[in-house]
């Protein structure tokens, strides 16, 4: 039994698989579609919240540094997606690299885990977007009712409409194909970068230099907590991180780290880029290193235009231009953050249908949501359903408490594919790879460590969640998966060939 369940599926017939009519995606996307993609699911609020926020309680003006951290821890995992993606330009992302270098059962567990990944996170997002739309109502004048805004922290029954309609036109514009995708996402990727740079540049001009000493504030001991509510490595050792000095900047990385969360997507669209031995590396690399360098240029100027320690928590750089004496930028700061939360909605719902269908024309899923649309080239019919029910989750649900599982799910999938790298190298040293992760095994194995020590830092409770969800994913797999699986399939038609002579034509 173990030999099914740890059977690897071939590169050479994962990318015939795209060849087949009923199942092939169109290729359209190029190496800036793809870095587009990119910086558009990376820059979201994080970069105009989280900076801030970590400044105040972790690092100080060190958050910079945290940055670089950060996107370093990035860079180790985002090397092994440009060696699988480039290798296997097939659709699915962790799951078919997992499929063709670990096994059946470790890929259906990582596509099981990228689906809650995917689906949480666009629902996640498409509430923050309805809020910072309803904020921009509320400076017109005009005022959403109750039971048609948030559902965070509502007491009466109600249904976040602004929240489903943005998936459902996302949908419908997945639906219509990659290129309009990516037309789209360019022009409010250009909005949005256009914002950050204004942000940056005219925070440049109220920099205070006395507001970045000390750059490395004195260390302060945090206690250690005992509930679920505690980071795991705070459970099992009673190890708690420190704040400030030099142990703060990587406490600060561990939470910064996650507005990095994102780069990965862009290897799902291997499939529909023209030349992906050449535009994965660049696409996945590119968009990690611009959204880097933004990241600490925002990090810069927020700390310089106010102290640290007077940085409010909810909107530290939109107060930082109040405290100057320009409080009109809170507005325009807002309008860019609505503006890029609608490209992070859009390519996380891309992400996640392309798993989908990867799965399905594997058998793992039912193959009825693998077949494209005859006009438009595009898997309609995962895009439909998962649109739908991700319009109705966040609608109806308040999600904060289940962010944190978008988190562990990416860093799982980080895990899986640096030992995929590993092992494909040994497995199959024959296959043509246009991009090499350089010093294998060391990078791998650093980008493992990594994410396992950014994983251990989340809370209990989160770990408790994500193996509820696992062991709903083993049963699933058990009870259609395994019997369903095409390579199984295909395993027992040549098992069968074998004790069976064969009749009449052999061709």
């Amino acid at each position: 039994m173990s030999s099914t369940l740890f059977r690897t599926k071939r590169v050479e017939q994962s990318i015939l698989d795209t060849e087949e009519p009923e199942h092939a995606l169109k290729k359209s996307l190029s190496a800036l579609d793809l870095t587009v993609f990119g910086v558009g699911v990376i820059i979201g609020t994080g970069i105009f919240v989280l900076t801030g926020t970590v400044a105040k309680n972790n690092a100080g003006p060190a958050v910079a540094l945290a940055f670089v951290a950060a996107g370093v821890a990035c860079a180790l995992a985002a090397l092994c997606y440009a060696e699988f993606a480039s290798t296997v330009p097939v659709a699915g992302s962790a799951y078919t690299f997992s499929y063709a270098s670990l096994g059946e059962l470790p890929a259906w567990i990582i596509g099981w885990d990228l689906v809650l990944e995917f689906a949480l996170g666009t629902a996640v997002v498409a509430v923050g977007w309805s809020g910072y739309i309803q904020s921009l109502m509320d400076n017109a004048g005009w005022e959403m009712p109750a039971a048609l805004g948030s559902r965070e922290g509502a007491d009466v029954f109600g249904f976040d409409i602004l929240a489903a309609a943005l998936v459902l036109v996302l949908t419908g514009i997945l639906v219509l194909g990659m290129k309009l995708s990516a037309r789209i996402t360019s022009l409010v990727v250009a909005i949005k970068v256009t914002v950050v740079l204004t942000v940056i540049i005219a925070g440049a001009f109220f920099i205070d230099g006395d507001n970045y000493s000390p750059f490395v504030p004195k260390e302060k001991a945090v206690e250690a907590g005992e509930s679920l509510q505690a980071p795991l490595i705070q459970l099992m050792f009673g190890w708690a991180p420190s704040n400030f000095g030099v142990m703060g900047i990587f406490t600060a990385a561990s939470v910064v780290f996650f507005a990095f969360i994102g780069f990965d997507v862009v290897a799902t669209a291997a499939e529909e880029t023209r030349n992906p031995q050449r535009d994965m590396p660049r696409g996945i690399l590119g968009s990690l290193f611009i959204c880097t360098a933004l990241y600490v240029a925002v990090s810069i100027v927020v700390t310089g235009m106010q102290h640290y320690s007077r940085l409010s928590v909810d909107a530290p750089l939109a107060d930082a231009f109040k405290a100057t004496g320009h409080p009109w930028f809170a507005g325009f700061i807002s309008f860019g953050a609505a503006v890029g939360l609608t490209t992070v909605c859009m390519i996380l719902l891309l992400g996640q249908t392309r798993v989908f269908f990867a799965m399905s024309r594997d058998g793992l899923l039912p193959r009825f949501f693998s077949h494209v649309h005859p006009k438009f080239k595009t898997p309609h019919r995962p895009t439909i359903l998962l649109g739908v029910v991700i319009a109705i989750l966040a609608g109806f649900t308040p999600l904060t408490e289940l962010a944190a599982l978008v988190n562990i799910g990416t860093l799982f999938a980080f895990v899986v594919v640096a030992l995929g790298v590993i092992i494909l190298r040994r497995s199959r040293p024959d296959l043509h790879r246009a991009f090499r992760t350089p010093w294998v095994p060391v990078i791998p194995i650093l980008s493992v460590l990594a994410s396992l020590w950014l994983m251990i830092n989340l809370p209990a409770e989160t770990w408790v969640r994500f193996a509820i969800w696992m062991a709903a994913g083993f049963f699933v797999y058990f009870l259609y998966g395994r019997t369903h699986s095409r390579l199984g399939r295909q395993e027992e038609t040549t098992v069968g060939e074998v004790v069976k002579p064969p009749r009449g034509d052999t061709e």
